[in-house]
């Protein structure tokens, strides 16, 4: 059985962690600690492009912070601080103790997601890894999927999904016709096309319900 996890806001806390490099950002720079709040917007949870997280951040910074000191935020401020939950740790390793192959598969920059991976230990407790950059295709392309399938050397048709998005996560490996787990951290679902086969808060739970293999119920 293959096992496909997301990686940022599923099986680390990448909000957390560029919300701590944000505040040292601000105050490294003598910058208004109210504007915590403008930049995590702008962020936009990493969905917003790199490039044009730069440059919000020049145009409302002009003269306060060097370019070299943003390019280093915006690559290195969340890697370096992304932690491994004990409870994340432990459902994958039961999961490899129960025969599962573990891949992460994660939309994002090669080195980036690679210093995450390393930074929080997951490469110790994962079998493999494929990244949008390095593939040249991002979740929800039905390709990302099947490459990590390749990567894992197992059948795509025996997989689960366990992700954050919707629509990334859930409605990629919807459309493959893959069991699926929504990491909601406390949200609503509110795509009408499709549900994820189960709903959790958190990425521990959500493994120890694919382990179970039940498919006959939301919840």
């Amino acid at each position: 059985m293959l096992l496909l996890l997301d990686l940022d806001n599923t099986l680390i806390d990448r909000d957390g962690a560029f919300r701590e490099a944000a505040e040292s950002f601000l105050a490294g720079h003598g910058l208004p600690a109210a504007d915590l709040g403008w930049l995590l917007t702008t962020d936009a949870s990493g969905y917003r492009p790199r490039a044009e997280v730069a440059a919000a951040l020049a145009e409302r910074y002009p003269d306060a912070v060097p370019e070299e000191a943003v390019r280093s935020f915006l690559d290195n401020g969340a890697a370096d601080r992304v932690r491994l939950a004990e409870t994340t740790r432990l459902a994958l390793d039961e999961a490899a103790a129960a025969g599962w192959t573990r891949v992460i598969v994660t939309n994002g920059r090669v080195g980036q997601q690679t210093k995450k991976i390393h930074t929080c230990g997951l490469d110790r407790h994962v079998d493999g890894w494929v990244i949008s950059e390095g593939v040249g295709c991002k979740k929800p392309d039905p390709e990302i999927f099947h490459a990590a399938a390749a990567t894992a050397g197992v059948p795509l048709s025996a997989a689960w999904m366990i992700g954050d998005s919707a629509h990334a996560d859930v409605g990629g490996a919807h459309a493959l016709g893959l069991p699926t787990v929504w990491i909601s951290a406390g949200r609503e679902w509110t795509e009408a096309a499709y549900r994820p086969t189960h709903v959790v808060t958190e990425v521990a739970t959500g493994i120890r319900r694919a382990l179970s293999g039940r498919t006959d119920a939301h919840v």
